[in-house]
């Protein structure tokens, strides 16, 4: 229930300034005025949000499956229009954990997350979905989604800014996040964490005695229009709080192989709702138009080969090539891997509440009644929509379905309160929702990202080979990029490493160009549905001659308009 009782807001009638004998419509009038149901009524309706987790069980699987994993889940546009920054949601995800058995730290947060979706500080936001990488150093005390971008903007305070080191030639990643095509409307977006041992064990971590491991955590993509590895979380971003935290030397990511038994949830915050009442008090709720995907013959696949890998699945391979063995593809054993099925089984936590709702008192929505979890085969997972749902089509074509706008405070068969779907007649008009909207906005923030510009700073030395180049992307903004020497990029000058380490580091590199290509399968591939693809724009090619252990990194991201 709300905070505030709006009845304590009933203004009192005003003194008359003449006396005059009060007509008979004045009395009625001020007899409905004073009624009790109508003190107890405010006809505007509340701003509220609908928010929760969409719960999505499948098997576990042994511990043994413990370098990282790879998923496939569908991209596309959770609201018909972007409502602007309060709106925050991932689509579906999932978090990983270091693995640690029967010794599991306390208060020591720290994984890797992010994903698709929408977040409040996103400044160049549109209706397609952006990824994050989302790794959370322990406790929080720094995040970072990827080259250049970290907790908060601060570059004279980074927290997170230098954790991830770009890997790939030919993808650029944006500070606001990594764009897909616009107009993804249900595709497959592949991607998954593994180990790469391009980093060295150290034995001290910036100059305390505390050790520090050599997993380098990369993230691989599998799209339409790019495959294999773009970036990677730099193994001191793990290590770095345990200076303050001795205990937690060698049990964070750098050092600890990962669990593969993860929670697999869509994760909302924010997504814009209105709450009012009728005349009988009846509580009643409209929320912004969602959507999800939906396909001709049946429900549409949102997640797919949730995959657990060993050690086998890639980095003794490499770690043997980078050892003078024979040369490894880069492509990821599948026979090194488990793969976690589904069931028909899911819940849903999702409720809708008016701002300062306390957490106990909000009502949850009978999302049974919209949305049956449906296992389409053993590795694919999907929804059976009810008939509550209305197609829809995304502005690119995609098939979509709508969810109910309207939902009605009832109470079940054990007297728990539940919104429940309605149509649109069946809410009375003195609720004032008809005439709610839920209008396209851009985000209040849209400033330009920038990166430290001074001489003396990691970014101008040693600096850029080459440069400035610029792109326009599909969201409205304009990126400026340079190109580095792979050891010489900023995150690499943060990382805790020596000349010696970054050379070494540098070579490793140059193998990879020299024989991983981004035409050609890391992860295994789909078994069913289309793959979403990145935005073109993010896409480039090397300058002649710096097509080996170079990379582009972002320096500005700004409006184009």
């Amino acid at each position: 229930m709300p905070t505030t009782d709006r009845r304590d807001r009933a203004r009192p009638w005003p003194a008359p300034t003449r006396r005059v004998p009060p007509s008979l419509t004045s009395l009625l009038l001020l007899s409905a005025l004073f009624a009790p149901e109508v003190l107890a009524r405010d006809p505007a309706p509340r701003k509220g949000e609908m928010a929760g987790y969409l719960l999505v069980p499948h098997a576990r699987v042994e511990r043994r499956f413990d370098a990282g994993f790879s998923m496939y889940v569908a991209a596309w546009p959770l609201l018909e229009h972007y409502p602007g920054q309060d709106f925050q949601s991932g689509l579906f995800g999932t978090w990983m954990f270091a693995q640690h058995g029967d010794r599991k730290p306390e208060k020591a947060y720290s994984d890797i997350e992010g994903g698709l979706g929408w977040w409040r500080d996103t400044r160049f936001a549109t209706e397609t979905p952006k990824f994050i990488m989302g790794g959370v150093a322990v406790e929080f005390v720094e995040w970072a989604n990827g080259p250049g971008a970290g907790k908060g903007r601060d570059w004279d305070h980074p927290a997170g800014h230098y954790a991830i080191a770009q890997l790939s030639p030919w993808v650029l990643w944006p500070p606001d996040g990594l764009n897909l095509r616009q107009g993804t409307a249900g595709e497959l977006f592949g991607y998954g964490y593994l180990p790469l041992p391009l980093a060295t064990a150290k034995a001290t971590t910036f100059g305390a005695d505390l050790p520090t491991g050599p997993q380098c955590w990369t993230l691989f993509l599998n799209t339409a229009n790019f495959k294999g590895p773009v970036t990677f979380f730099l193994p001191a971003f793990w290590s770095k709080p345990t200076i303050d935290r001795p205990e937690l030397a060698g049990m964070m990511l750098d050092a600890r192989p990962s669990d593969p038994n993860k929670a697999v949830q869509m994760e909302t915050q924010h997504v814009p709702a209105f709450l009012g009442e009728d005349a009988s008090g009846t509580r009643y709720a409209r929320v912004a138009p969602t959507r999800f995907p939906a396909a001709a013959d049946g429900p549409a696949p949102l997640i797919h080969r949730i995959t657990a890998y060993d050690r086998g699945a890639l980095w003794d391979g490499v770690a043997a090539w980078f050892d003078g063995g024979p040369e490894a593809t880069g492509t990821i054993d599948s026979r090194a891997s488990v793969v976690q099925a589904f069931e028909d089984r899911g819940g849903a936590t999702w409720r809708i509440y008016a701002d300062g709702t306390p957490r106990d008192a909000t009502v949850p929505i009978a999302w049974d009644a919209i949305a049956g979890p449906v296992a389409l085969d053993p590795t694919t997972y999907g929804y059976r929509w009810s008939d509550k749902v209305t197609p829809a089509t995304a502005e690119g074509g995609g098939r979509l379905v709508s969810l109910p706008e309207y939902y009605r405070a009832e109470r079940d068969a054990e007297g728990r309160e539940r919104w429940r779907a309605v149509a649109a007649e069946e809410v009375p008009a003195e609720t004032g929702l008809a005439a709610e909207t839920f209008p396209r906005r851009r985000g209040a923030e849209r400033g330009a990202y920038v990166t430290p510009e001074t001489p003396e700073s990691c970014w101008k030395t040693p600096g850029p080979v080459a440069g400035p180049c610029e792109a326009r992307l599909g969201d409205g903004s304009v990126v400026t990029y340079w190109w580095y020497r792979f050891a010489d990029q900023p995150a690499l000058l943060n990382a805790d490493l020596s000349p010696a380490e970054r050379e070494a580091m540098q070579r490793r590199v140059e193998m990879l160009h020299r024989s991983w290509r981004r035409d050609r399968d890391y992860l295994p591939p789909p078994t069913i549905g289309t793959l979403a693809d990145l935005d073109p724009a993010v896409i480039v090619e090397p300058p002649p001659g710096l097509e080996i252990g170079h990379v582009p990194i972002v320096t500005r991201q700004a409006a184009a308009d």
